[in-house]
């Protein structure tokens, strides 16, 4: 006696309901992870903000150290680079960096003034690029 052979047809791939189910669960997972990561990353930007600034600052120091006094404010940070025309350059024992005057982690210039009391202001205004604000807009520094 003899069957009758049976043909047995095989799926290949996912049906739109499982592509449908997929999708549903990694846009769940990423409205939930992507709120959170980006928050990681804007506080990333406050700490090499806040890093950057402690490594101006310790220049700044060293400067001083060698010219008697912080830069004028119209001298600015590129007087950690540069030997000033003031007849000083033989006290000038720079430059103070490594590199380049680096830009804040939002691409701005620091903001840096010589104070009434020979102290100095190092900061950054943050990402709106303007005094005050909160969470990345907020000012980081020395005022």
């Amino acid at each position: 006696m003899k069957t009758a052979p049976t043909t047995q047809t095989k799926q290949n791939g996912f049906t739109l309901i499982e592509l449908l189910v997929v999708l549903v669960l990694i846009s769940l997972l990423a409205g939930l992870v992507g709120p959170k990561l980006f928050k990681q990353v804007g506080s990333s930007k406050t700490k090499i903000a806040n890093a950057q600034i402690e490594l101006l600052t310790s220049a700044l120091k060293t400067y001083r150290l060698d010219m008697g006094n912080y830069p004028s404010t119209e001298q600015g940070l590129k007087a950690l680079m540069e030997a000033p025309d003031d007849g000083n350059q033989s006290m000038w024992n720079g430059p103070y960096l490594a590199k380049d005057i680096p830009l804040d982690p939002w691409n701005n210039a620091y903001h840096y003034k010589l104070n009434p009391d020979y102290e100095f202001s190092l900061y950054s205004l943050g990402r709106d690029d303007k005094e005050g604000g909160s969470g990345e807009d907020q000012d980081v520094g020395v005022k």
